[in-house]
């Protein structure tokens, strides 16, 4: 399937809306839904120091793939976007990213549903397959080899970009990061006991779930290792290259193309 995605953005969107819904504690947390409320429901998850309309919405992703078809379910992770960042330590015990999206799975319903994720919401989105739930089809984008295996050092490298957020120079690997987080105005505090809960991958049971997974990733991301070994590891993995790095592959149409094709095909 090769026909372009429409370039609706999140401006255009007729039928976006934003409800909120209850996390695993109560937390709330903002849940953007785009598509016909009877198409195929697809849960997206976003990225660190993201939210959903800048990893979805903005570049057009959620448009090209509600025209497909798609019911497009994209919560705000906590501590990110317009959901709660509470500062208590107990708000974040180990897991939590994994323990919302259940909650969020059980408040919404979903029952026969396509699920996918970028970045850390594609660590989520393995961790959540490896516990055993069964979406007819899962992405992992921006996601490699390392990033699932080697999560600490990646975890570590964030933590110190929180710490130096007033002091970081631009020859420093961490300003990019930093930068980020500070035009999405992510709050440092419950950033920081958000990495620190960590999310825990069974490797050995996400290689072999019977899920089939597209491990879609830019051409030039190493961010997270190695796309195309991940994929090869996985029972029922395949690996889709699209154009760009890390962060602009999200400001390109090829990533919702990529897909939109995957999940529809037969």
């Amino acid at each position: 399937m090769s026909r372009l995605c429409g370039h609706l953005q999140e401006g255009q969107l007729s039928n976006l809306h934003t409800t909120t819904l209850p996390g695993f504690d109560g937390a709330a947390l903002a849940v953007h839904e785009v598509g016909d409320a009877g198409a195929r429901p697809l849960l997206l998850l976003h990225g660190l120091f993201s939210s959903a309309e800048v990893n979805w919405i903005k570049y057009g992703h959620a448009a090209c793939l509600a025209e497909a078809g798609f019911r497009v379910i994209m919560p705000d992770l906590r501590a990110h976007g317009q959901s709660a960042a509470p500062h208590e330590e107990a708000a974040y015990p180990h897991n939590v990213l994994v323990r919302d999206a259940q909650a969020l799975i059980a408040a919404l319903g979903l029952e026969d549903f396509d699920l996918g994720g970028f970045s850390l919401g594609a660590r989520t989105t393995a961790a959540l397959l490896a516990q055993g739930l069964r979406p007819r089809r899962a992405i992992l984008a921006g996601m490699g080899q390392e990033g699932l295996s080697a999560w600490s050092g990646r975890r570590q490298f964030f933590l110190d970009a929180i710490d130096k957020r007033e002091t970081v120079t631009r020859d420093d690997p961490h300003f990019m990061a930093v930068m980020f987080m500070k035009t999405m105005k992510i709050d440092a505090v419950a950033a920081r006991l958000l990495l620190c809960a960590g999310i825990e991958v069974d490797l050995a049971a996400l290689v072999a779930t019977d899920v089939p997974i597209g491990v879609i990733c830019g051409d030039e991301d190493q961010d997270n290792g190695s796309a195309p070994a991940l994929a090869r590891q996985l029972a029922h993995g395949r690996y889709i290259e699209v154009p760009g790095t890390h962060m602009s592959c999200i400001a390109r149409p090829e990533l919702g193309q990529a897909i939109r094709d995957y999940l529809l095909e037969r």
